[in-house]
C-alpha cells in the first residue's frame, strides 16, 4: 500500500507569503544615483512595482468560492480546493482531526474507491498532494489541460460522499502515528516547535499541534471523523482556485455543472477564544540526546496583513535572514559560537508567532549566544536601522514574495491563501507597496510595541546528561 506523508504545516504557514506576478524590471533613471547595498540590479527601490493579475471570482448558490486565472503559457491547469478548517477548529481529544480527514480524503469515495484514486491520477499525467495548517486545509493537483473535467469529477466525489471505512481508517492512523514520530517525536527541531506553540498559546488552539497528539490519533474513530468532514468539507465552506491553460467562460460553466448540485449546509459559529496579553518572561526546557544546545527566543505577533506585520518580517529579516544577517554575523563569524542562527515572523489567521534562535556549538551552554539575541533585540528596540539594511531586506523579502508566483501552482497557492486568510484575494495586490512604505522609524516602533522582555518566551534544548 502505498504510504502518504502529506505536507504539514506546524504552525505556518506560508505566512506573509501570497503574491502575485513578477515584476518587470525597471530602467535604472538616474545613473549617477549609488546603488542601494543589497538591491537587486534592476529592481525599483520606489513604489512602481505593481502586481495585478486578472482574476475572476464568483460564488456559486451553494457558497462555494470560486477564483479562476487564465494562464496560457503551457497546457497544463494548477487545481486548488482549500477548505476553510485546520487544527484551530479541533478541541481536546481530536486534535490532529483536520490532518487526519485529510489523509482520509485519499481513501476513496462513492464513485472513486481508494486503490483506483492514484492510480487514475498516474495514469493521467496528474501530480496531487494535500497540506493541512492550523488555519486551512488543501488539496492540489497539476494536470494536463484536458483532464481537467475529469479532476473535477474526482474533486466533486470525495467532497459530497468520503467513504471513512473502518479498515481505512485502522490503516492510516498508524501511517499518522509513523508520520508524528518522524515530525516531532523523533525531531528535537519539532518537539521544540511543539514546547514553543504550547508555551506561547495558552487558551487559543493554537497551542496544539496541527499533527495532534499521539493518545488522540490512536483514539480516531469513523463517527469522529465524519462528524467534521459533514461540519466542514461542504462547498459553502470552500474556496476552488483554477490557474492555468482554459477559457473562464467554459470552466464557469463546468463548475455550475459540477459543484452545483452539492447542497450548502449550516456553518458552525466560528468562536476563538482570545489570547490574554503576556506579562512576564516564560521558559521551557527540553533535554534530549542531542549533540549541541539550541534556543528560540519567541513572541506573539500580528496576524496575517495585520498593517504591523510588514514591519515585523523586515525586522526579522535583518536580525536572521541569511548569512549577511545581524546574528549571523555576530554569532557564527565573529564570536564563533553558534553554527547557525535565525529570526521569522509567521503570521496565521488569529496571532502571529516571531522566533529568533541559534544552534551554539557542541560543548557550549546557550547564555553568551543568548545575550547577544537579547543585545540584538534590544538594539531594534532602541537604534533605527540603517537605510541600507532596510533596502536590502525589502529586496530579499519582495524576492521570495515573487519567486513563489514563477508557477502556476504559486500563483494557485497565493490567490487561495489570501482569500481565506484575510478574507480577499486582492490583498497580495497590495503587500509589496505595503513593504515598501515601511520606514527605519516603523522597525523600532513594531521592535517596541512587540519585542520587550516580558513579552518573550525562551525555548531551549540541551542535551542529556550522560550516565556515569
Amino acid at each position: 500500500m502505498k504510504t502518504r506523508f502529506s505536507i504539514l504545516f506546524v504552525g505556518l504557514s506560508i505566512a506573509a507569503s501570497a503574491y502575485a506576478v513578477e515584476p518587470t524590471p525597471s530602467a535604472v533613471k538616474d545613473s549617477k544615483k549609488a546603488d542601494v547595498i543589497g538591491a537587486i540590479k534592476g529592481w525599483s527601490s520606489k513604489d512602481d512595482l505593481k502586481i495585478s493579475l486578472p482574476v475572476t471570482k464568483f460564488v456559486l448558490p451553494n457558497g462555494l468560492t470560486v477564483i479562476l486565472l487564465e494562464d496560457h503559457s503551457v497546457p497544463m491547469v494548477s487545481y486548488h480546493t482549500w477548505y476553510r478548517v485546520g487544527s484551530r477548529d479541533e478541541y481536546p481529544g481530536v486534535t490532529g482531526a483536520a490532518h487526519m480527514l485529510e489523509h482520509m480524503m485519499f481513501k476513496g469515495a462513492k464513485k472513486y474507491d481508494g486503490k483506483s484514486f492514484d492510480r487514475i491520477f498516474h495514469e493521467n499525467g496528474i501530480t496531487n498532494n494535500a497540506f493541512t495548517s492550523n488555519d486551512y486545509t488543501g488539496f492540489y493537483e497539476d494536470l494536463p489541460s484536458s483532464k481537467l473535467e475529469l479532476v473535477m469529477d474526482m474533486e466533486v466525489d470525495r467532497m459530497s460522499s468520503l467513504l471513512i471505512s473502518p479498515d481505512d481508517l485502522k490503516s492510516e492512523k498508524e501511517v499518522v502515528a509513523e508520520e508524528r514520530r518522524w515530525r516531532v517525536d523523533n525531531n528535537p527541531m519539532g518537539l521544540m516547535n511543539e514546547l514553543m506553540m504550547g508555551t506561547l498559546f495558552k487558551v487559543h488552539s493554537y497551542k496544539w499541534p496541527v499533527i495532534g497528539y499521539m493518545k488522540d490519533i490512536a483514539a480516531y474513530d469513523s463517527e469522529k471523523l465524519r462528524f467534521f468532514y459533514n461540519t466542514y468539507y461542504v462547498p459553502n465552506n470552500a474556496v476552488l482556485v483554477l490557474v492555468g491553460d482554459f477559457k473562464t467562460s467554459k470552466v464557469k460553466s463546468l463548475i455550475e455543472k459540477y459543484y452545483g448540485q452539492l447542497p450548502s449546509r449550516p456553518l458552525p459559529e466560528r468562536k476563538y477564544p482570545e489570547e490574554p496579553a503576556q506579562k512576564v518572561q516564560l521558559n521551557a526546557t527540553l533535554k534530549k540526546d542531542v549533540q549541541n544546545s539550541s534556543f528560540i527566543v519567541a513572541f506573539r505577533s500580528p496576524k496575517q496583513s495585520d498593517p504591523d506585520m510588514y514591519a515585523l518580517d523586515l525586522a526579522m529579516n535583518i536580525l536572521g535572514y541569511g548569512s549577511s544577517s545581524r546574528l549571523h554575523k555576530r554569532l557564527v563569524y565573529q564570536k564563533q559560537i553558534a553554527t547557525s542562527a535565525y529570526a521569522y515572523n509567521r503570521a496565521l489567521q488569529d496571532s502571529g508567532v516571531m522566533g529568533v534562535g541559534a544552534a551554539v556549538k557542541p560543548g557550549m551552554g546557550i547564555q553568551e549566544a543568548l545575550d547577544v539575541v537579547y543585545n540584538e533585540i534590544y538594539k531594534l528596540r532602541n537604534q533605527k536601522v540603517s537605510e541600507s539594511e532596510l533596502e536590502k531586506a525589502k529586496t530579499q523579502v519582495m524576492k521570495d514574495l515573487v519567486d513563489g508566483l514563477r508557477t502556476m501552482d504559486g500563483k494557485a497557492r497565493s490567490l487561495a491563501v489570501n482569500e481565506i486568510v484575510t478574507g480577499s484575494y486582492q490583498s497580495l495586490f497590495t503587500d509589496l507597496e505595503r513593504y515598501q512604505a515601511v520606514t527605519a522609524e516603523d522597525i523600532k516602533r513594531v521592535a517596541e510595541k512587540y519585542m520587550q522582555q516580558t513579552q518573550r518566551s525562551i525555548i531551549s534544548l540541551e542535551p542529556k546528561a550522560k550516565k556515569e
